[in-house]
């Protein structure tokens, strides 16, 4: 899968920026955040999964998600993501002296 369609759908960013704050959540709560269905999250889930983005522990029936820090693609995410939330920091600041 190209990145474009791993990135290109809202509710898979959501789930990413969600769990890159969070750090591991299970289904119903990453459904409930991103406020979708529990099918649609599930299949979301499982595309970041199959493509080594993220991982998940079972315990019993509940599923808790994470980052696959293994994956270099989770890695350059998880730095994208980190490196976006700084830069609008001075983009903010920048706009309020310009005003």
């Amino acid at each position: 899968m190209q990145i474009e369609e791993v990135l290109g759908n809202r509710l898979r960013v959501k789930i990413l920026k969600i769990l890159n704050q969070v750090k591991e959540l299970n289904v119903s709560e990453i459904a409930r955040r991103i406020n979708a269905n529990h099918k649609t999250t599930m299949k979301h889930l499982k595309i970041l999964e199959n493509e080594g983005i993220l991982y998940h522990k079972r315990f019993g029936r509940i599923r808790l998600y994470r980052f696959n820090i293994n994956s270099a693609k989770a890695r350059a995410i998880q730095s994208l993501m980190e490196n976006w939330d700084k830069s609008e920091e001075p983009a903010k600041s920048f706009r309020t002296t310009v005003k």
